[in-house]
């Protein structure tokens, strides 16, 4: 997950309120219960010690969602009576909830909008071709593609003449293949989606999947249910699904095979929070890596006002030259960290429990810019 979206949050000091609310109910008493959510979480923020603006800049903000249609939910983060970054949701966080903290409570976001890849949905038949392009809050139109004007139906007959309209009708399709394939080659590179999913009879979605260029043979599913079937927007759901898994046991293998030495002993990878402070600190955290359900996410760490002022210990602040400290979770610590220096961070959320179970230790790793 690229996290330069969150660089405002650093951009002022804290404290933050943080507040993730559920947007994915909709019915017809949503707006008095949208109205209840917005007053118990500026009742909750009020009695961890939130000043009265921020309470009222959060209420008001929420109060607005009350017919909002977003499918899953939304983020608020804010201070000193304003409301600084409110992105939305990819799915539905688990329960209302708010919290009062030196440091935004951003980590939830590594799940709840993090891996979300955008697809472009080509619907091909033998008339022509549409595109649209979807990721889990939003489907708008991508372009069509007006084919060749030719028949495009064979017949049955044995005739010379109507054997050389099969052939017509065949070169046809072929030239009409290679024209939606560039037309989809060249959308994705304007989209930078990460899926092409086909739609169609088997026969069109195969012959436009041979003629795309070898640099996206990765990216291409071909749904095996058509355009009128209810069951299309499962398949694009197990796509993107199964696309993020693969991605995320990617990366863990790449952290899994950099934890080993070198022969000089030297690791390209970090767990552990006094290891991940340090490395933090050095600004030698490449890609952060968090395993949410893991004991030291929640650590307390200590943070002064820079992100890569952060310690094991609130003495070793005082080591380090920095007067003012407060105590911050881990995981928000090291984001905060992350969001300075570039670094993107990974949730393994995704992957089955066996899979992630341990790994990294304690649930918070990185890997390095430099051994």
């Amino acid at each position: 997950m690229d996290l330069a979206f969150l660089h405002p949050l650093y951009e002022q000091t804290g404290p933050w309120a943080s507040v993730y609310v559920d947007t994915s109910r909709h019915t017809e008493g949503t707006p008095h219960e949208r109205h209840l959510t917005a007053e118990a979480m500026a009742r909750e923020l009020a009695r961890q010690g939130a000043d009265e603006a921020t309470c009222r800049a959060v209420r008001d903000a929420l109060e607005q969602l009350r017919h909002s249609s977003e499918p899953h939910g939304r983020a608020l983060f804010a201070r000193a009576g304003e409301v600084v970054l409110d992105p939305s949701l990819a799915r539905p966080p688990l329960g209302d909830r708010a919290e009062w903290a030196p440091l935004p409570r951003v980590s939830p976001l590594l799940e709840l909008t993090g891996e979300d890849p955008v697809c472009v949905v080509a619907y091909v038949d033998r008339k022509g071709a549409g595109f649209e392009l979807r990721s889990a809050l939003d489907r708008e139109p991508a372009g069509t593609v007006a084919w060749r004007q030719w028949p495009v139906h064979r017949t049955s007959s044995a005739d010379w003449s109507e054997r050389h309209f099969q052939l017509r009708v065949e070169n046809t399709w072929e030239h009409n293949a290679a024209e939606i394939a560039d037309a989809l080659s060249v959308c994705q590179e304007e989209t930078r989606a990460d899926l092409l999913i086909l739609v169609g009879e088997d026969r069109e979605r195969r012959s436009v999947r041979e003629r795309l260029p070898q640099r996206l043979a990765g990216r291409v599913v071909e749904a095996p249910h058509g355009a009128g079937s209810r069951l299309l927007d499962a398949d694009v759901e197990e796509a993107r699904t199964r696309h993020v898994r693969e991605r995320t046991e990617a990366a863990l293998d790449r952290f899994m095979a950099a934890r080993t030495p070198d022969d000089e002993g030297r690791a390209a990878a970090a767990e552990g929070v006094p290891a991940l402070v340090e490395a933090a600190r050095e600004h030698r955290i490449d890609t952060l890596v968090v395993r949410p359900d893991g004991p030291d996410t929640h650590r307390e760490v200590w943070i002064g006002e820079d992100p890569d002022q952060l310690a094991v210990r609130r003495t070793d602040l005082k080591i380090l030259g920095e007067q003012h400290s407060w105590a911050a979770r881990a995981d928000d610590a090291l984001i905060r960290s992350a969001v300075a220096t570039g670094a993107p961070a990974l949730s393994l959320a995704p992957l089955e429990a066996a899979r992630r179970d341990d790994v990294p230790s304690g649930g918070l790793g990185a890997l390095l810019r430099w051994r």
